[in-house]
C-alpha cells in the first residue's frame, strides 16, 4: 500500500516514476495527489498536464481508481476566490473486483481542510486445510522445528510474489 502526498511540484509523482519498477505488488495507492482534473473532478472543466503522468504510474502498478460514492470535494479552502476540489484520490488493484468505490467523510475534516476518504474491505472466511501437532514446551523438536521454520522463512524470496497463486508454501516438514 502506497501513501502520497505530492506537492505542487509533483514531486511524488517523479519519485513514482523513477522508482516503479523496483515496486512490487502495489495493492492500493491512496492519498492527496494535488492534481485537479475533469477525470475525477465533475466541477472542474479542464484537463492537467500531470494527470497523464499519474495514469500512466497507475497503469504500471495495474491499478484503477476508485469512484467516490458522493461526488463532493475532498478540499475545502478557506479563500472564497478558489474553489473547493477533488485532489485525493484512491487507486486499488485490479484484482479487488469488491472494493470498487468509496466514500468522503466530511463531518470528519475539522479542523483539517481536508475530507477523510475511507473504503471498506471485506474479509471473506475461507477454509484451509490444516493439521495440528504439538510439541512439548523447550523440548529438543520444539527446538528443531523452530530453527528449520527459521531457515524456511528466512530464505523465501518475496521479490516476484504478486498474488496469492504465485506463491506456494512447500511443506519440507511432511505434515
Amino acid at each position: 500500500m502506497i501513501n502520497i502526498y505530492s506537492n505542487d511540484h509533483q514531486t511524488a509523482l517523479k519519485y513514482l516514476k523513477d522508482t516503479e519498477t523496483n515496486l512490487y505488488n502495489v495493492l492500493a495507492m491512496a492519498g492527496d495527489f494535488n492534481i485537479r482534473d475533469c477525470n475525477w473532478d465533475p466541477s472542474y472543466h479542464f484537463y492537467s498536464i500531470y494527470s497523464n503522468s499519474l495514469l500512466n504510474i497507475v497503469n504500471l502498478f495495474d491499478l484503477k481508481i476508485s469512484v467516490s460514492i458522493q461526488q463532493v470535494p475532498t478540499c475545502y479552502v478557506d479563500n472564497p476566490n478558489d474553489a473547493n476540489s477533488v485532489i485525493d484520490l484512491i487507486f486499488f488493484c485490479l484484482n479487488l473486483n469488491k472494493i470498487n468505490n468509496h466514500q468522503i467523510l466530511l463531518e470528519l475534516r475539522y479542523p483539517s481542510d481536508y475530507a477523510s476518504l475511507v473504503v471498506d474491505i471485506s474479509l471473506e472466511e475461507e477454509f484451509m486445510q490444516h493439521k495440528q501437532r504439538k510439541f512439548l514446551k523447550n523440548s529438543e523438536k520444539e527446538a528443531n522445528f523452530f530453527s528449520e521454520f527459521t531457515k524456511v522463512i528466512s530464505n523465501i524470496d518475496i521479490l516476484y510474489i504478486t498474488s496469492q497463486e504465485s506463491f506456494k508454501f512447500k511443506n519440507i516438514w511432511g505434515f
